[in-house]
């Protein structure tokens, strides 16, 4: 089934918040939302019991795909509403869903007490595996946090869309996700913030050592090289707004406060095929735990 935007569906209310975050996205891109509900079967001893059997369970579990598809066309009638229910482990299914989809999208959920967002072994497994895009979606996420509050300072899902935000690697730039990226603020019509992180060479302290600060030139070689790696893609993209934002510092900690004014943030995860397992990369696992704002992780090469 191609040209779809998939959930994975649990009924936990981040996969609901998930799933009204591809509808939303899905009538940008006019294409199909597809609930995906994994459903495994309980073990035999189990199913025997009186007040949970197998067919009991996996009615009751036939019912969040159902519900939640109804509640979505109700919300979002233009959306066209898909669900289907699989057996099996449910990391594996939903790669093997996402491989005919364009975007997957999964829930997260805040960590009780702690600052950042807790993503299950489900969701680390896929989003280091999935070869598409994965967003990952806040319990709780609302149309209008993605949007500028209205001249009176409330929320609304009427204005115009917040930024969408890159973090781009100047060293590396990928086309797949600066793609994603310029699309998603084209779409939006919002502006495009572009963010990178840098960290002083080791030759800084000698310089210093030598009576000599090298920082302010340093500063400028990265802001430049950001200008020339954005340079084809403003061309590409006219009706996109750029913003560009060279740092020193960690780029992931730039990231997660430049959420806070974002509609999305979008980050990259360099494929690696080794022996040793999958990676996601550590600034975009840091982002994923920690930005408060939609966050899409496009996978390249």
């Amino acid at each position: 089934m191609a040209r779809t935007i998939t959930v994975g569906l649990d009924g936990s209310p981040e996969s609901r918040a998930a799933a009204e975050w591809a509808a939303r996205e899905a009538a940008l891109r006019q294409v199909p939302v597809r609930l995906i509900h994994v459903w495994q079967p309980i073990p035999e001893p189990m199913a025997q019991a009186p007040l949970l059997g197998a067919e009991t369970h996996q009615h009751w579990t036939e019912r969040i795909p159902r519900d939640a598809a109804e509640g979505l066309r109700l919300r979002h009638p233009a959306v066209e509403v898909i669900t289907e229910q699989r057996a099996g482990a449910p990391a594996e299914v939903l790669l093997e869903a996402a491989r005919d989809a364009e975007l997957l999208v999964l829930g997260s959920r805040a960590l009780s007490g702690l600052t950042g967002f807790l993503i299950g072994s489900v969701g680390q497994s896929v989003v280091a595996r999935a070869e598409v895009p994965v967003v990952l979606v806040r319990a709780g996420e609302q149309a209008a946090d993605e949007h500028v509050k209205d001249p009176a300072g409330i929320p609304s899902a009427a204005t115009g869309f917040r930024p969408v935000v890159l973090g781009l690697d100047t060293d590396s730039p990928d086309d797949t996700v600066l793609t994603f990226a310029f699309e998603e603020a084209r779409r939006r019509k919002a502006m495009l913030t572009v963010v990178t992180g840098w960290n002083l060479p080791p030759y800084y302290v000698y310089s210093l050592a030598a009576g000599v600060d090298p920082r302010e030139d340093i500063a400028r070689e990265q802001a430049a090289a950001l200008t020339e790696a954005l340079r084809p893609w403003r061309e590409k993209y006219p009706d996109v707004e750029v913003t560009e934002q060279s740092r020193l510092g960690s780029p992931a900690n730039h990231l997660v406060d430049a959420a806070h004014e974002a509609s999305l943030i979008v980050v990259g995860r360099r494929v690696r095929r080794n022996p040793f397992g999958v990676h996601i990369g550590a600034v975009a696992h840091a982002v994923m735990h920690h930005a408060t704002t939609p966050v899409a992780v496009v996978a390249h090469a």
